[in-house]
């Protein structure tokens, strides 16, 4: 079988094969391609076995020279080759669309003669130039990650009305206010829908994808599969006698949607009883610390976070730790009391399987497909999304209650364990693939 992954970003692989820098984001397809990797280097048994010994071609966006790549490359430990392709795409701007990349993808599959493409992601322009392409939807599997059309609906998050109408001067600047944001997101999500339209197979994991993706396109075949996570989280065990006691852990918060505001009004809440509580939040920083010029690029989400931090008490008591490689999310992770994921929408976040994996307690909006990961109260505590009390009262459950902090810990992790199993999620992704490579 000749299998052409279209993925969002340079997966580190291929990143150090070139000696480029890489994002460390999307790490359960690096999962994938190292079992892919791994099995080519031992013969492809399982694969020959499955479905047929697996040649794999990559397609990413890249710059400059390396978005005309067209270069067979020795990955990983094992050194197995792989047909590497770039691909021109203004990643940083997501919303627009060129239509030359239609053209780089036809160019690709001249060369590569796929026997069926894989695109993972529905969130970027490439996406739908990948597919409108190629032009064989019965060939074309679609992996679900989140649903950016329905993330634009939900996109504020419950933002006050004047706040969400506020731009700051990077907003204006920048052409990038909360509404533009949104509107961008609306978009993206238009595309989306459109790229569903031309994919015979989709994969997903979740009731809410199954759901959302099937109304858009009821005769796509649906198949279920299961993600696997970056190999780090497979060892290691969350501890409540050496975490840090009253600590809150959100892996991202730079937009509405992931919910920053309504932990820190719940922080507000919990301050008096806890006294000690604090905030850790990964990614990038919308506060503006750091000096003047720090301060002229807040957007106006930033400043309303900066406003409930002082509403709340919260001064010196939330920490946005920046973009941390695999080692320093863990070690995040494994440092806090508590996971929170408060957003107003989510399909299946890999950081609450990461979460899971490490049996770190997880308290999450019941929203989306995370109903789909967790039995509410024993592994895990789910709030109603949006609002601030029922996610401190969640929080509350845990901290109160060290016996329940143990037990979802261990319970959780079990469940994590058999969601994201590698060998499974390997296989199955091998029938899908014989599936639709044996239709005519």
């Amino acid at each position: 079988m000749k299998i052409l992954w279209i993925c969002n970003i340079m997966l580190p692989a291929i990143a150090q094969a070139l000696g480029e820098e890489y994002s460390v984001k999307e790490g359960w397809l690096t999962g994938i391609l190292n079992r892919l990797l791994a099995e080519e280097a031992k013969g492809g048994r399982q694969a020959e076995d499955t479905a047929g010994k697996i040649e794999l071609g990559i397609c990413f966006p890249a710059q400059g020279a390396l978005s005309d790549l067209s270069r067979t490359l020795s990955l990983g430990e094992s050194g197995a080759e792989v047909k590497c392709y770039g691909f021109a795409e203004d990643t940083a701007h997501p919303e627009n669309y060129d239509s030359r990349m239609e053209v780089r993808f036809a160019e690709i599959y001249e060369d590569f003669s796929p026997d069926m493409i894989h695109i993972f992601g529905t969130e970027y322009p490439h996406a739908y130039a990948a597919a409108k392409a190629w032009k064989h939807p019965e060939k074309t599997l679609v992996g679900i990650q989140g649903i950016i059309s329905s993330c634009a609906e939900e996109y504020f998050a419950g933002l006050p009305e004047k706040v969400a109408a506020k731009r700051t001067f990077r907003d204006i600047v920048r052409k990038d206010s909360l509404r533009q944001q949104q509107q961008k997101f609306y978009l993206r999500g238009q595309r989306e829908k459109e790229l569903l339209k031309l994919a015979g197979h989709i994969t997903g994991r979740t009731e809410f994808d199954r759901k959302v993706t099937q109304a858009l396109n009821p005769s796509a075949v649906y198949h279920f599969m299961n993600e696997t996570m970056r190999d780090s989280f497979y060892e290691g065990a969350w501890e409540l006698d050496a975490c840090r006691k009253h600590c809150l852990f959100l892996s991202q918060g730079d937009y509405p949607l992931k919910g920053f505001h309504h932990v820190l009004d719940a922080m507000g809440e919990l301050r008096g009883e806890f006294p000690d509580l604090s905030l850790m939040v990964a990614g990038n920083s919308v506060l503006g610390t750091g000096g003047f010029k720090a301060r002229l690029k807040i957007p106006a989400y930033g400043k309303y976070l900066n406003s409930l931090i002082r509403k709340n008490g919260l001064a010196g008591k939330v920490e946005v730790l920046g973009r941390l490689t695999e080692t320093e999310m863990k070690k995040a992770y494994l440092a806090c009391e508590t996971f929170v994921c408060a957003s107003s929408l989510e399909n299946s976040p890999n950081s609450i399987g990461e979460a899971m994996l490490l049996g770190v307690p997880v308290a999450a909006a019941e929203t989306g497909g995370i109903p789909s990961l967790m039995e509410n109260g024993k592994e895990g505590i789910l709030f109603e999304k949006g609002n601030p009390h029922s996610l401190a009262e969640a929080v509350r459950t845990l901290w109160n209650n060290p016996q329940l902090e143990r037990e979802i810990s261990g319970r959780e992790a079990v469940r994590a364990r058999r969601t994201h199993d590698a060998d499974a999620n390997y296989r199955r992704l091998l029938e899908i693939y014989k599936n639709i490579t044996s239709l005519g």
